[in-house]
């Protein structure tokens, strides 16, 4: 149970706190959709597997979770990602360039000043361009947040990771903004 009354107790995670501040809703969902869905060159699975990591280096169980399973969802993969993710990706088969990309963003994740520009300098010359360097910086940065306005309300999350297979398929098919 949160740390607060919200409007529906039954409601896991962020989607209980969304539901309790519908007007800050509307702009942490419009920025999750532009971040993950939006027009880039990374594709959404990629953009998901960041937050995922993001959240899973917070220990944010519920955003690793639902962000793991959209991240599944979008690669067409199994919700063992999950399992994955939490063993730091090694099995996973990642472009030279992504690694770069979750470099930056565990390090952002750690203290944004931990970014340096050497780490700036190995992601380009696997590839990546700077907005997609700035776009890995402001997920990784944004999920920090969401994670901590996750955890520090107290909200409750399933603990098994089937529980989040729908909403990673509603994540990645639907969006944030969809009703």
């Amino acid at each position: 149970m949160a740390y607060i009354k919200l409007n529906n107790e039954n409601l896991p995670g962020i989607v209980g706190l969304l539901d309790y501040r519908p007007e800050t809703a509307k702009h942490r969902n419009g920025l999750a959709e532009t971040l993950l869905r939006g027009k880039s060159t990374l594709t959404s699975g990629e953009r998901e597997l960041i937050a995922a990591s993001v959240s899973n280096w917070n220990n944010c169980h519920f955003c690793f979770s639902s962000h793991g399973a959209s991240a599944a969802a979008h690669l067409e993969t199994s919700i063992d990602l999950l399992d994955e993710i939490k063993n730091g990706l090694g099995n996973t088969e990642l472009s030279p360039k992504m690694k770069r990309l979750l470099n930056i963003a565990q390090k952002v994740q750690m203290g944004g000043k931990n970014v340096t520009r050497e780490d700036i300098d190995r992601a380009r010359e696997k590839g990546a361009t700077d907005l997609e360097i700035h776009d890995t910086v402001l997920i990784a940065a944004a999920f920090c947040m969401f994670n901590r306005y996750v955890d520090g309300l107290g909200t409750w999350a399933p603990e098994e990771k089937e529980a989040y297979i729908e909403m990673g398929e509603k994540l990645a098919h639907q969006g944030y903004t969809a009703e």
